[in-house]
């Protein structure tokens, strides 16, 4: 390949897997430079959302293990174990956002936030001694995103003392800053739950649930551009039971796995077209399950199917009867923050 163009030697290694982009960069100093560019990255990730690049990370108190998904049978292939890359206690790591490759994480005995490529095996601590990037679980809520200049950032918004705080790092400027969040001051309560962030169509979105029957829930929106938050209703929903809204990115849509119910969960899909939620269809009630179960993993695939799953592997399909998709997409996060759908990439946790 020594004697191609340079265009056609990055036409060809931005369609090769990430770990064959890492092995490369020490064929020369030229192709070190070429794979470190930040044109090469972003080509090189966009062609990287694919199936095939996949991947499912799972950790408990043993091991880090990363798992391929067969999907001919929608189920997990064979582990390998990762060691990682930083200090921990007892792999006791919440894995709180992802995106493109990045991880955001936090280290529980330290509370300390960063950004961890499992595939590069890089990462960056975003903790300051000023007490910026620390994480207090059940309190806090974090979403990981890109804006238009593809600078890689992290929206935290802290709940402490009875005040809403929330700060914006940049993985381009290597710094935490604050911005304006107004919200309303009961949901302030340690009853609120928030979920993790999902960022869709230049948006960040948040579920924030009452942790009881017949609690108010909401959607909170925020604005990566103008760096607004906003209040949205949730889809209309029965609370005669546990309530939980899983948000997911298909195709740039917002979607919402609604589920209500306690021993009987009845789930719900949603999708949200402008700031109004429209019923894409219900699915039938699914076998009794304990909400332990419940919380591990669940993954919506291809096929038109709804794959329950836990670090065992398949559970039981909820047949759903809707369009296929190319690829597989998680649409329950973790109760323990154990684990992450997420894609091989070369992207940098720093610059």
């Amino acid at each position: 390949m020594a004697d191609l163009p340079i265009e056609t030697i990055f036409e060809i290694l931005t369609r090769v897997p990430a770990k064959v982009v890492g092995r490369s960069r020490s064929v020369c100093k030229e192709w070190y430079a070429l794979l470190s560019t930040r044109d090469f990255i972003r080509v090189h990730c966009s062609r990287s959302l694919v199936s095939s690049s996949q991947r499912v990370l799972l950790i408990d108190d043993l091991t880090c293990s990363v798992h391929p998904i067969i999907f001919q049978s929608y189920d997990f292939g064979p582990r390998s174990i990762v060691t990682l890359p930083f200090d921990h206690q007892n792999n006791d790591v919440s894995i709180l956002s992802h995106l493109n490759g990045l991880l955001c994480v936090c280290l529980n005995h330290t509370n300390e936030l960063l950004l961890w490529n499992p595939t590069t095996t890089a990462f960056k601590r975003l903790s300051t001694p000023d007490s910026l990037g620390i994480y207090i679980n059940n309190l806090d809520a974090v979403g990981l995103y890109a804006d238009d200049a593809d600078d890689y950032k992290v929206l935290h918004i802290k709940r402490r003392c009875g005040v809403y705080e929330s700060y914006v790092y940049s993985r381009e400027l290597n710094f935490w800053r604050n911005i304006p969040f107004l919200t309303r001051q009961e949901y302030l309560s340690p009853n609120f739950y928030w979920s993790p962030g999902t960022f869709c169509g230049g948006t960040m979105y948040f579920t924030l649930c009452e942790c009881w029957v017949g609690g108010t829930n909401v959607v909170i929106c925020f604005d990566i551009n103008s760096e607004q938050f906003k209040e949205i209703s949730f889809p209309p929903v029965p609370s005669t039971g546990f309530v939980q809204g899983v948000l997911v990115n298909v195709k740039n849509e917002l979607h919402m796995f609604a589920t209500t119910g306690w021993f009987e969960i009845t789930i719900d899909l949603w999708t949200l077209k402008e700031d109004y939620w429209i019923k894409v269809l219900s699915c039938p009630p699914i076998p009794p399950i304990s909400l332990s179960l419940w919380g591990d993993i669940t993954h919506y695939v291809t096929n038109g199917n709804w794959f329950v799953m836990t670090k065992l592997g398949k559970l039981f399909t909820i047949e759903m009867d809707t369009k296929p998709f190319e690829i597989l997409y998680p649409v329950t996060w973790f109760r323990g923050y154990r684990g992450a759908v997420f894609v091989e990439t070369v992207v940098s946790p720093s610059i």
